[in-house]
């Protein structure tokens, strides 16, 4: 085996700001300790926190990297005290709490997965961040089930493309909303039932119409704002409402009356300080029942661009113009 080079370039954070604070560095590599692995990264996944971190608002949780990235795939070259699986050789794709966009991740064995064989780096890296919170999100918490109607709010972006593809695998009828024409067919095509353009429509009008007046059981909301108080007219009664970032802002004034009159269960969760045996369940979790579907090609990242890794503040350029269609990944060869 190769001996590990001492120094990498990584992606830091010059300060708290725009795109141009990503900046290459020149950091050591790190030791893998315990039940940890260490990832030779060929491709790193870009998502809407690693923007919210760059500009100051999003801290890595204590003891974790402070370098972004939240996603990774690459191949282990080393492995801690402890671990059994995965080991030096396998190619792996891993949620980790930073440190993704560099040459050399440290990442927990458990959340370290082994990459299908019909997946390159890129498409892997594109999986863990947006399959973890999908899963976590609509299957755990919101308690999707076959037959039931889900609302996939950014039916779009990472988390809403994952969400389409698994919504329909598994028996739901699945309504999107986008901001376009172009993106309402890309959700189509991607298998969900209908889409609604919110520039010009009213999702709850829309998703009324859809259900025959029922309404969504599930919804998967990374809006909030006014969406929250939507989002309860347009549940059905017992529907779940799950919370998962909140683009349009966390405070809002709302009668939750109608919260009680539908017997609606509104709840939300972050993934990146989960603790570590949380995220190791439903690692396993999707190891079981996603894995392979992806094998199978039922479900697939969809990836709008790439970008080297040293061009990570053209990446976040573009996701914050809000035109992409699926991931951006960096590529670090």
């Amino acid at each position: 085996m190769e001996a590990l080079p001492s120094v990498q370039t990584v992606i830091g954070i010059s300060a708290p700001g725009g795109p141009e604070a990503l900046v290459p560095e020149t950091r050591a590599v790190p030791h893998p300790g315990f039940g940890q692995v260490l990832v030779r990264v060929h491709a790193a996944g870009v998502n809407r926190p690693d923007v919210v971190q760059r500009q100051g608002h999003y801290p890595p949780p204590p003891g974790s990297s402070d370098i972004p990235g939240l996603e990774v795939a690459g191949v282990v070259v080393a492995a801690g005290e402890g671990v059994t699986a995965p080991v030096v050789g396998d190619r792996v794709t891993a949620l980790v709490t930073g440190g993704g966009y560099a040459q050399h991740c440290l990442a927990d064995a458990d959340l370290a997965l082994p990459i299908p064989d019909n997946l390159d780096f890129v498409a892997a890296a594109a999986i863990p961040e947006t399959y973890f919170t999908v899963w976590s999100n609509v299957f755990d918490r919101g308690a999707l089930k076959a037959g039931e109607t889900l609302l996939v709010h950014g039916g779009t972006s990472g988390i809403g493309t994952t969400a389409i593809q698994l919504g329909k695998a598994f028996g739901a009828t699945v309504l999107a909303t986008a901001g376009s024409p172009e993106k309402c067919a890309a959700c189509v095509s991607l298998g969900a039932d209908a889409a609604i353009d919110y520039r010009d429509q009213d999702f709850v009008a829309a998703v009324k119409e859809a259900t025959g007046g029922k309404g969504a059981d599930v919804i998967l909301d990374m809006v909030g704002g006014d969406y929250i108080a939507r989002n309860y007219q347009a549940a059905a009664q017992d529907g779940r409402i799950v919370q998962i970032a909140f683009q349009k802002g966390s405070k809002v004034e709302i009668d939750f009356m109608r919260l009680m009159l539908k017997r609606l269960t509104h709840t939300g969760a972050t993934l990146r300080s989960r603790p570590l045996n949380e995220k190791a369940a439903i690692a396993q979790a999707l190891r079981q029942h996603v894995w392979p579907l992806i094998a199978a090609g039922r479900c697939l990242p969809v990836i709008h661009a790439t970008f080297p890794l040293e061009e990570a503040a053209a990446a976040h350029a573009l996701m914050e113009t809000g035109r992409h269609i699926g991931k951006i990944v960096l590529v670090a060869g």
